[in-house]
């Protein structure tokens, strides 16, 4: 599996980010996704993953949601003032 681009983790919450690679009118466009996970350990002592969580995790599965988005928006704008692009419904 490959490695995130990054990952924000809140207690035993992580939202890791991916670039998948897509083709819109003959040019490759970098989507990011997020994958939410919940990160513990079994009676084994080995680190699993599972993509439920309790109710004391929601808040941190939110906070980490919030920081991936932020992550997300800021590079997309950030990508688009050094390609000329511009968000057609704001400003220049």
């Amino acid at each position: 599996m490959p490695k995130p681009e990054i990952s924000f983790k809140v207690g035993a919450v992580r939202a890791a980010i991916f670039r998948n690679e897509i083709e819109r009118a003959g040019k490759s466009i970098s989507i990011g996704k997020v994958v939410l996970e919940v990160r513990y350990r079994d009676k084994n002592g080995e680190w699993k993953s599972t993509h439920s969580m309790s109710a004391n995790e929601v808040p941190k599965a939110i906070l980490a949601l919030e920081k991936a988005y932020e992550y997300l928006t800021v590079r997309q704008s950030h990508d688009e003032s050094q390609t000329g692009a511009f968000d057609q419904a704001g400003s220049q």
